[in-house]
């Protein structure tokens, strides 16, 4: 395993949406982060500069990660390996646990906890990831709190408790707008398409309703905004943005 300052991370998952985010996040982190969309992709990059740890998601197309994990202990290889999936029965997460992963979240996850969690099994691997928690300090820069808080202007949302406040203000959202708001605020600056959106909350079940990443954005945008200088953007023809303007604290 090739040693650097940086914790190589490699990112392993078919969702273009969760690469991405992943990349730049874990980027973000501090770590050094290669990506592919399967498993064959995967064991391409394996050469001089292996991965320290591995994300890794279960439902892929050829090889699917409970088999990708198998392979790479049958190889000898004994980076960390980080399961994410939306496959979340205590069957599945003993069964990859058992075939050599090393953690196992559920998707949708916390990209703070994929941090921590990422840092502990480096630490434990071969001393990444020290105290000080530097990861979560460039977290923090981006809007992301070590307490898993995510922030945008005067908006604070907890993912772990499912809160949502806006200038000292509680806001009442259902699972569907929580969802929406955190996926946002994981990419706020960034434009999202409404494709990109209606992918990752809700893939294929949508009945068949194409209208409704508008529908729930303007729900949202009501009950984050209502009577405050508005956070949530639209770029025409594009997509969604949330940001704030300099100034709003």
């Amino acid at each position: 395993m090739t040693r650097s300052t940086q914790a190589h991370v490699l990112v392993v998952d078919d969702d273009d949406g969760i690469r991405e985010m992943l990349q730049s996040s874990l980027s973000f982190a501090g770590f050094r982060v290669s990506t592919a969309a399967d498993a064959q992709a995967a064991l391409a990059l394996f050469g001089s500069d292996d991965p320290d740890a591995i994300v890794l998601d279960v439902m892929m197309p050829g090889i699917d990660g409970f088999d990708f994990v198998q392979l790479l202990r049958h190889r000898g290889e004994t980076m960390p390996v980080l399961f994410l999936s939306a496959r979340d029965t205590v069957e599945d997460r003993v069964k990859g646990l058992r075939l050599g992963a090393d953690d196992y979240l559920i998707k949708p996850f916390s990209v703070v906890e994929v941090t921590v969690r990422l840092e502990g099994l480096l630490r434990r691997a071969g001393g990444y990831g020290q105290a000080g928690q530097p990861g979560l300090d460039r977290l923090a820069s981006t809007g992301v709190s070590p307490r898993g808080v995510l922030r945008c202007g005067d908006l604070e949302v907890d993912e772990d408790r499912h809160l949502t406040r806006r200038a000292g203000r509680s806001i009442d959202l259902s699972p569907t707008e929580f969802r929406l708001l955190v996926y946002l605020l994981l990419h706020q600056g960034r434009v999202l398409s409404k494709a990109q959106i209606l992918d990752q909350l809700w893939q294929y079940d949508f009945g068949g309703d194409s209208n409704v990443v508008e529908r729930f954005v303007s729900n949202l945008r009501r009950k984050i905004d209502a009577d405050l200088p508005p956070l949530i953007h639209t770029v025409r023809g594009f997509g969604y943005t949330i940001r704030a303007d300099e100034g709003m604290t």
